[in-house]
């Protein structure tokens, strides 16, 4: 619940290990608003600043180097927040409730030198928030290609050259685990469940599948796995220097092991894309994982992904239907049968309320009005993360286009287009154009030094939309899906609605952490000696925008600080 003393109010919403802090200010003192200061005390710890990475003394432009960014950096009470909202990651994580305390603070001098500190306010908050008892989300941090990583790991390789289905992970634990976060962890967990139980059995899809660690996990289960693996010409086509894809190595790797009987694949019209593992207990479907995230090095370490998992024979037994259905059958009957034929409620102590639906369908409709609707009838926010809305189809796209034309939303997201240009969408600008990611790879402008690109294909995977996350009706969609008309004809594919707040929220916390991460780039990108990226004196107004009720920045500010 947002705090409010006087003129400050002051919120938190927890996220996957970081926390989304929120301010507003009173319109009548906002002349005199130099910005926000924050504290942080993390459980048993001591109270210290958050630092920004602007200041009144010096610009950041597209040529600053990662010493002068370092230098740069300064405690929020004498460079304050210019800003309403702040996602706040700490370095490490543990559990236990952190105590935030944000003040503004106001100009003592016009040129920023001197600050004093305004209203106050204290609220705690758990960055690793409890998860409902059969029901667990997390997030990969996808910040392989950040100043992060640059700075944590000097941009090492995140598998050798090169890479094959069998190298040793040992030397790469580190970066895996930073960068695997909290999915990772719950991806090998299930694996590591199914294992140790002689009687469990597990069923997959797979679409990219080429981890070592995940690959070596599945041959451990020998016969006692079903693997339905994309076949899909990606997949499955000699490279122009000879080699294969990598999937053609775990299959051939995981027919010996489980033996042929037990491995099968396809893809549908165009792909088999589901990732998903379903544990089984004397034939019965007791748990599943499902999400955005490939069982793969780029899924899992250098995308931004979410993987959620349901311990719950309701929710496990539709996907297991399902994965019959497409093992059972010819995969051409898939979409007229009853598992696809619309949305499948999960009800039960402690799940969060929600539908899942499976493509493909003989109608996209059929999935897609859904989160259509839900984005049509938002009355606050539509924050999302997809890959590619600009060339998708389909009721969604159609939405999701036409918010720009809605001003009375905070709606912002984050999507890549399949040529690997990154575009965040904004309230301030709605119409922004990609930005190169050749420019985050490649340009070498610092601080992002030399850092990784990636590869091959997109770093935002993720596939959600969230509607009205601190609002009466929360949802959240979420899954292997796309979103696009075609895909839901013609892969296979899963989509979950949830209804509850807390994940809802969690989804809203990553989408924004996305954006700030990559609009600041943007902004860098374009930043000049002549117009450098710094703090703005006292008369500059840089509050104004969050004031004017014809600016979408004067929903973004209440909105987040729920005095909407």
């Amino acid at each position: 619940m947002p705090s409010a003393p006087e003129e400050l109010t002051f919120t938190a919403y927890a996220g996957d290990g970081c926390t989304l802090l929120a301010f507003d200010f009173d319109a009548d003192q906002r002349q005199n608003l130099a910005g926000f200061a924050v504290w942080c005390t993390a459980p048993g710890g001591l109270a210290h600043p958050i630092y920004n990475r602007l200041s009144f003394a010096g610009g950041v432009t597209s040529s600053t180097t990662p010493q002068e960014q370092a230098d740069l950096w300064t405690p929020t009470d004498r460079a304050p927040l210019q800003r309403f909202h702040w996602v706040h990651f700490p370095y490490t994580v543990v559990p236990g409730a952190y105590t935030y305390r944000a003040t503004a603070m106001l100009y003592g001098t016009p040129d920023g030198s001197q600050l004093i500190e305004g209203p106050t306010q204290e609220l705690t908050v758990e960055l690793i928030p409890p998860n409902e008892a059969h029901f667990t989300l997390g997030f990969t941090r996808g910040y392989v290609s950040s100043q992060a990583y640059a700075s944590r790991f000097h941009n090492a390789p995140l598998a050798p050259d090169p890479q094959t289905i069998s190298f040793d992970t040992t030397p790469y634990e580190a970066r895996y685990s930073y960068l695997g976060y909290d999915a990772r962890r719950m991806l090998f967990a299930f694996l590591d469940e199914a294992i140790a139980d002689p009687d469990a059995t597990l069923d997959v899809f797979a679409y990219d599948l080429d981890e070592p660690d995940v690959i070596s996990r599945l041959e451990q289960l020998g016969g006692r796995m079903r693997l339905f693996l994309d076949n899909a010409e990606l997949h499955t086509r000699q490279h122009t220097d000879g080699t294969y894809p990598r999937e053609v190595d775990a299959l051939a790797v995981l027919e010996t092991s489980a033996g042929a009987a037990n491995v099968k694949t396809g893809h549908f019209a165009r792909f088999s894309h589901s990732k998903v593992l379903i544990l089984k207990r004397g034939g019965q479907a007791v748990k599943v994982l499902a999400g955005s995230a490939n069982f793969s090095v780029r899924g899992l370490y250098v995308q931004s992904n979410n993987v959620f998992v349901f311990d719950d024979p309701g929710a496990a037994g539709f996907y297991e239907t399902a994965f019959n259905q497409a093992w059972d059958h010819p995969m051409t009957q898939f979409d007229d049968s009853p598992i696809a034929a619309g949305w499948n409620a999960i009800a039960a102590d402690g799940v969060p309320a929600c539908e899942v639906s499976f493509s493909p369908h003989t109608d996209a409709d059929i999935s897609l009005d859904k989160v259509a609707d839900a984005i049509r009838d938002a009355t606050s926010t539509v924050l999302f993360a997809v890959m590619d809305i600009g060339d998708s189809s389909g009721p969604v796209a159609d939405e999701l286009e036409r918010l720009k034309d809605r001003p009375e939303l905070y709606a912002a997201g984050t999507t890549q287009s399949l040529t690997g240009a990154l575009k965040t969408t904004t309230p301030a600008d709605p119409n922004s154009p990609y930005v190169p990611f050749g420019y985050l790879k490649d340009n070498v402008p610092e601080p992002f030094h030399a850092e990784f690109g990636g590869g091959r294909g997109q770093v935002i995977h993720h596939k959600f939309v969230v509607c009205d996350f601190n609002g009466a009706t929360p949802v959240a969609f979420a899954g292997s899906s796309n979103l696009a008309g075609g895909g839901e004809v013609e892969n296979g594919d899963n989509l979950v609605a949830f209804s509850d707040r807390q994940v809802a929220t969690r989804f809203a916390v990553e989408a924004i952490r996305l954006i700030d991460h990559y609009r600041f780039r943007s902004a860098q990108y374009t930043a000049t000696e002549n117009d450098p990226l710094m703090l703005q004196p006292q008369g500059a107004d840089w509050t104004s925008s969050f004031y004017d009720p014809t600016s979408a920045r004067f929903a973004e500010r209440r909105v987040m600080a729920g005095t909407a």
